[in-house]
């Protein structure tokens, strides 16, 4: 049977310890007395720093802010193989002794002269010391400070109990990766409660404290294991585990998380909006105090959401080829300044959402030689190097070519593998709302928030396109017209209007289809038919109309050139005013809904608590929502938007494409079940996205993707006909304009009737 390496007592220096033990602490008290020492109320009336944690509304951490990662647990929750891990390893004797351990003191005492020889050094601190240091002491190892600290330990035992002094330890200490406390640490490195973890992991996390940086399992798992190997052998030599648990404990693979254990569901946005919210009432005590924020956003739509933004804008950037080297610099010779140069080339570039940044060392069209920031050199070839193909030619011009010295961006390709890629330039935006509360339920606010703050979801003001095109025919339905009137494609004549002798609108197509239905322009986004009814119906009662879903009218011209949707919106209020035709005619406010509570639970504030949808909040008619979602279905079905239907196999999805002139902006807003969802994609410095993109490529994969998920659980749901609605000419139109042959609505001239043949 295995048996560990026990050191034969020596019994002559254990009694020689005891009596020096015991004849050196009244001493040393008597001399103690004579220090200065500090007030000790911060461990006595201990109040640890706790971060603000913001969470989803099913309970998954987002974010996380403060300069100090920490869960407080009391010492009656802490596990006792947790307890007991730490003591073997840091203070054996910590229930026995007065604060200094006189024996273990003695000991290290002794083996540290030995060092002088070529051994180990080892501590002499107690837990109680650790605790006086951690709080009022630097690590300077003089004297003074020594002394200082033995006194304050003294101190300390007088005022707590052994388990009071255990508590603020294991909760104090700093453990690596910004976590202070077991428990912190617990889901740091293994994403799991303190009182989940298995003998293992205890050990782990006890061999820490001693130096966090080196034993970090993160950063130097090697060491990390070394040391809890050292905790499980002490653990069994102090009977505090059976050799059955300490052979299983020793065979047992660490998974350490090596993401460090940080908010997930990609969510840093929303977290930032919510931190925001605190910070403003609550000022600094925000990110100490151990506020909680619960938002309105649900984890698996935000990460379908996250995922979708992220692999679309790569997809996009694909698309469009490679542009070649982040930077470029001049590789000294000399091994040291080149490994200088490469260090601080790769700072000034830092890894971005999985893109680790490189140097080139060697470049051909057949292999790469890169050096990374963390001294690697990997070699990238085959399908690694397709993408970059291009600049790896010896036709390749000097800003695209690959060469030594070039920055570069580089991702793991496949098990081994490693590919050549770069950061999209391309921004993106995402949000998805609850129809009848506006409560968000998922929201991205670009690419990566590392590498860009700017949320463009709430604060980037960009042309709608064609997105407004719904609203426009929503105003006309107040006017008689229906989605079987027959409205004409051809070329408008503004040679009677000054205001717009310069402008000949166009369709995305280049061509005219004469005589179409409304459902069929708005279906197949034709543009020139849209201006003919804009002009029908006069641009400033459109505006009055358009008002009523929340769009700030400011921001919108009082020309035609407003049925293309030339002003600029949010994603976040063009999703509120989609909300209105996705519930039936309610004004609803879009926004995060959140509450805060301090550490004990107690409400602290509350915004946006959903409520039922009232009729004072009825902005539109429901027959003209009706209507209007009818028409959307189709766009989502046979329209510009067709792929939605047809990738989600659903029916009830409605939805409009939106693309800016020349491509500047692409957009899908719709919404299905009761998920209202707006995507948008486009250059913070606007230029042209490219010839062949359009709302349908950019946005809308974004948003099927997201809707995928949101979805899956929903049962399609066909829409009810309200009352005062009825069918006539083979399509749906108010009852009180139906008749055998509908004729122009009453409330139009005829000279404005005759504007739409």
């Amino acid at each position: 049977m295995y048996q560990p390496f026990l050191p034969r007592p020596n019994l002559r220096a254990l009694l020689l310890a005891a009596m020096l033990s015991a004849a050196c602490a009244p001493a040393a008290a008597g001399v103690l007395d004579e220090v200065p020492l500090p007030d000790i109320s911060a461990v006595t009336d201990y109040r640890p720093k706790i971060p603000l944690r913001v969470y989803s509304a099913d309970k998954v951490l987002i974010g996380e802010f403060g300069a100090e990662r920490r869960d407080f647990v009391p010492i009656a929750k802490i596990p006792p193989l947790m307890k007991a891990a730490v003591l073997s390893i840091e203070d054996s004797r910590f229930y026995d002794h007065g604060g200094i351990d006189w024996i273990r003191a003695l000991g290290a005492a002794k083996a540290n002269l030995a060092a002088l020889g070529g051994g180990y050094r080892q501590g002499g601190s107690t837990i109680t010391m650790q605790v006086a240091r951690n709080f009022f002491l630097s690590r300077d190892k003089t004297l003074p400070r020594k002394l200082t600290e033995v006194a304050l330990a003294y101190k300390i035992e007088q005022a707590l109990s052994k388990d009071q002094i255990l508590e603020v330890y294991m909760n104090q200490i700093y453990l690596g990766q910004r976590s202070y406390g077991f428990a912190s640490a617990a889901r740091t490195y293994f994403g799991k409660p303190l009182e989940s973890l298995s003998l293992a992991e205890y050990a782990m996390l006890a061999g820490l404290p001693q130096n966090p940086s080196r034993h970090n399992p993160v950063a130097n798992p090697e060491r990390a294991q070394g040391r809890q190997r050292v905790v499980l052998r002490r653990m069994f030599e102090l009977g505090k585990i059976s050799e059955a648990q300490y052979r299983r404990a020793l065979a047992e693979p660490l998974r350490v998380r090596r993401d460090g254990g940080g908010p997930g569901a990609g969510a840093e946005y929303v977290a930032e909006l919510a931190r925001q919210a605190a910070h403003a009432r609550f000022g600094q005590a925000a990110y100490e105090h151990g506020y909680t924020v619960s938002t309105s956003i649900h984890a698996a739509e935000q990460t379908a959401a996250h995922e979708a933004v992220r692999r679309n804008a790569i997809a996009y950037d694909r698309r469009h080829g490679y542009r070649g080297p982040e930077a470029r610099i001049t590789l000294p010779k000399p091994a040291e300044e080149r490994e200088e140069a490469i260090a601080e080339a790769l700072q000034k570039h830092p890894a971005v959402a999985g893109f680790t940044s490189a140097v080139v060392l060697s470049a051909s069209p057949k292999r790469v030689r890169v050096a990374t920031r963390d001294d690697d050199e990997i070699e990238i070839k085959g399908a690694g190097l397709a993408f970059a193909a291009p600049a790896l030619s010896p036709a390749a011009k000097g800003g695209l070519r690959l060469a030594p010295g070039a920055v570069v961006r580089i991702v793991q390709s496949g098990k081994d593998g490693w590919a050549i890629t770069q950061v999209p330039q391309v921004a993106s935006a995402f949000v998805a709302i609850d129809a009848h509360t506006g409560s968000v339920r998922a929201l991205v606010g670009g690419f990566d928030y590392g590498l860009q703050k700017l949320n463009h979801v709430t604060q980037a003001w960009r042309q709608p396109g064609s997105s407004i095109k719904p609203f426009v025919y929503s105003a006309a339905l107040e006017r008689g017209f229906f989605p079987g009137t027959t409205i004409l494609d051809e070329p408008l004549d503004f040679s009677d209007e000054k205001a717009y002798a310069n402008w000949a609108p166009r369709n995305d197509d280049g061509l005219f289809e004469g005589p179409v239905t409304i459902r069929h322009a708005l279906t197949h986004s034709r543009n020139v038919p849209t201006v003919r009814m804009l002009r029908a119906l006069d641009v400033d009662y459109a505006r009055e109309h358009l008002g009523r879903f929340g769009f700030d009218m400011a921001r919108h011209p009082s020309n035609l050139t407003l049925a293309l949707g030339t002003g600029a919106v949010t994603p976040l209020q063009l999703a509120g005013a989609y909300a209105v035709l996705a519930n039936g005619g309610y004004r609803v406010e879009p926004l995060l809904s959140m509450t805060i509570r301090d550490r004990d639970g107690k409400l602290l504030f509350e915004s946006g608590k959903p409520r039922p949808l009232q009729e004072r909040a009825r902005v539109l008619d429901a027959r003209n929502a009706f209507i209007l979602d009818s028409m959307l279905r189709d766009v989502a079905r046979v329209g510009t938007g067709a792929q939605a239907s047809r990738l989600l196999n659903r029916s009830d999805l409605a939805g409009k494409t939106g693309t800016t002139s020349n491509a500047i902006d692409g957009w899908f807003a719709g919404y299905g079940g009761n998920v209202v969802a707006v995507s948008w994609m486009g250059y913070d410095e606007p230029r042209s996205l490219g010839s062949r993109e359009f709302g349908s490529t950019l946005a809308l994969p974004v948003w099927v993707d997201y809707m995928r998920v949101a979805l899956a659980s929903t049962p399609q749901r066909e829409r009810t006909p309200p009352a005062g609605v009825v069918q006539a000419g083979g399509d749906w139109v108010y009852a009180e304009f139906a008749e055998p042959a509908p004729a122009a609505p009453e409330a139009v001239e005829a000279p404005v009737a005759q504007q739409l043949q």
